[in-house]
C-alpha cells in the first residue's frame, strides 16, 4: 500500500492543469494500491496535425512523472468512420505520419517515447471478439444516443451516414481492448466519455475515469481546426508562415476572453515553461528518463536574469520600449493584458518566438527524414499538382480477314457487276424494241 501523501502527490501531478475529472477516486483507489495506473490517449489521423496538440502531449510529460502507463492510439479506423475527413486509401499514410510527428514532439519535449506504447487501431478493431462487442453494442444503444455522444467529435452534415454513429461505441470499446483504467482526451469529448461510462458497464466491463484537458481556441477566435489554415499553426510549417498567422491572428488590447495567444500561452507555453524549470531542479517524479535524447532548446520562456519563480517573460519592443515584464502565472500575464499594460504586439512578439523555438528542432527532424518527406507526400498529396495525361493508345489497323467485313461486301459487288449479260433472244431485232 501507498502512502497517503504519495498517493496525493501522484493524483494531484497526474490531474494538474486539467479542465475536468470524471471518476477521480478510481484513480485515487489504483494509486493507493500501489500499482501503475493504465491510461490512453488517441487520436484519428485525419488532417495535418496542428500546435493546438501540444496541450495534450505536454500533459502525458505529467503522467510518466507520476508512474502512469500510457499507450498513444492511432485510430485509423475512426479515422475513416469519421464522415468525409480521410479517404480509406490515405488512412495508412496518414497513419505513419502521425506517428512520425508525435514521436518527434514527444522528443522535442524531452518526453521520453520509450516509455510510451504506440498502438494502431486496426491492430485489434478487426478482430472477431471486438466485432461482436461491437454488434453487442449496437443492439443496446439507441441511435438517439450515439448521435449524441459524437456531436461534438464527428462531422456534422444534413445526411450524416451509419459511420458516425459507430465512431462513439469504438471509442468506448477502445477503453477495454487496450486494457486501460482512465481515457484522456480534450474536454470536447466529453459526450463520448459519458457515453462510454453509460454503456460498458452494460456489456459487463468496468466503467473508468476520464481526463480532460482544455481546448485552444483558434488564433482567429473560434475552434483551432485542421480545416481552417488560419485558425492554426502545423508543426511544420515555416517560421515566415507563423509570423504571418500570428500576425493576423486576433488580440485585441484588453480583451481577455476572445483572445488565442493568450490561451495559447496559459495552455502550452506556460506548462512547457514549468516542465523546463522543475525537470532543471531534477522534479520528475517516477520518470528518471525524461529530458534525455531530447532535441532542441529545452531553455523556459524566460529571459536569464528574470527573478526565481519565473514562469514567462514579454519584452517590449519598438519605439515605446520598456522594461521587460516578468510573469509567475497565467493570472499574472492576464491581469496586466486585462489592464492594457501589455501591449498585443509585444504579446505577439513573444508568443512568435516561443511557438519558433518549440517547432524548429521538428522542422529539422523532418528535413533530415527522407522517409518521413516520402511519407508526408504520399499522406497529404497535392491537391494543385499537375498529372501527366493519359497517352491515348495508339490505334493499329487490323485488315478483316479474306471474305470478311467490307472487303466481303466489295468482293460480293465486284463479283455481281462482273457476272456476263444475258443472252438476246433470236426473236427480237436489235432496234425494234417499242416499235409497232
Amino acid at each position: 500500500m501507498a502512502s497517503t501523501l504519495d498517493v496525493e502527490a501522484k493524483y494531484d501531478l497526474i490531474t494538474r492543469r486539467l479542465q475536468e475529472v470524471l471518476g477521480g477516486d478510481s484513480i485515487k483507489a489504483i494509486l493507493a494500491e500501489g500499482r501503475p495506473p493504465k491510461a490512453y490517449w488517441g487520436t484519428a489521423p485525419t488532417g495535418r496535425p496542428h500546435i493546438g496538440y501540444f496541450v495534450a502531449l505536454t500533459k502525458i510529460a505529467d503522467f510518466l512523472r507520476a508512474g502512469v502507463e500510457v499507450k498513444i492510439l492511432l485510430a485509423d479506423v475512426h479515422a475513416f468512420l469519421d464522415n468525409l475527413k480521410a479517404p480509406l486509401e490515405l488512412v495508412a499514410h496518414r497513419t505513419k505520419y502521425y506517428e512520425f510527428i508525435l514521436r518527434t514532439v514527444f522528443t522535442s519535449l524531452g518526453i521520453p517515447t520509450s516509455k510510451l506504447i504506440f498502438v494502431q487501431g486496426s491492430d485489434y478493431q478487426l478482430t472477431r471478439e471486438y466485432n461482436l462487442d461491437n454488434y453487442r453494442l449496437c443492439a443496446t444503444v439507441t441511435e438517439h444516443d450515439a448521435k449524441k455522444a459524437g456531436a461534438e467529435v464527428v462531422k456534422q452534415v444534413e445526411s450524416p451516414l451509419i459511420s458516425g454513429l459507430l465512431y462513439p461505441g469504438l471509442q468506448a470499446l477502445d477503453e477495454q481492448y487496450l486494457g486501460v483504467d482512465f481515457q484522456f482526451g480534450g474536454v470536447d469529448q466529453r459526450k463520448i466519455f459519458t457515453f462510454a461510462e453509460l454503456y460498458l458497464p452494460r456489456l459487463g466491463y468496468a466503467k473508468r475515469a476520464h481526463l480532460m484537458n482544455p481546448m485552444v481556441p483558434g488564433l482567429m477566435g473560434g475552434k483551432m481546426s485542421s480545416s481552417d489554415p488560419d485558425s492554426k499553426i502545423d508543426f511544420l510549417d515555416p517560421p515566415e508562415a507563423v509570423k504571418r498567422k500570428i500576425k493576423k491572428a486576433f488580440c485585441e488590447e484588453g480583451n481577455i476572453t476572445e483572445n488565442g495567444l493568450l490561451a495559447f500561452t496559459k495552455a502550452v507555453l506556460i506548462p512547457i515553461s514549468q516542465l523546463r524549470i522543475e525537470r532543471r531542479r531534477g522534479e520528475t517524479g517516477v520518470d528518471s528518463e525524461e529530458g534525455q535524447g531530447a532535441i532542441g532548446d529545452q531553455s523556459p520562456f524566460v529571459d536569464d536574469d528574470a527573478p526565481e519563480g519565473t514562469v514567462f517573460t514579454i519584452r517590449r519592443e519598438g519605439k515605446f520600449g520598456g522594461p521587460p515584464s516578468h510573469y509567475k502565472d497565467y493570472q499574472e500575464l492576464e491581469d496586466d493584458f486585462s489592464a492594457k499594460k501589455v501591449h498585443p504586439g509585444d504579446l505577439k512578439t513573444a508568443v512568435n518566438k516561443a511557438i519558433d523555438s518549440l517547432l524548429a528542432p521538428i522542422r529539422t527532424a523532418f528535413a533530415e527524414s527522407p522517409e518521413w518527406q516520402k511519407i508526408e507526400k504520399l499522406a497529404y498529396p497535392d491537391p494543385n499538382a499537375k498529372t501527366e495525361p493519359k497517352k491515348k493508345k495508339e490505334k493499329v489497323y487490323h485488315p478483316p480477314p479474306p471474305g470478311k467485313g467490307k472487303n466481303a461486301q466489295v468482293t460480293t459487288a465486284s463479283a455481281e457487276s462482273s457476272e456476263p449479260p444475258p443472252p438476246i433472244s433470236e426473236n427480237v431485232q436489235p432496234g425494234a424494241a417499242g416499235e409497232l
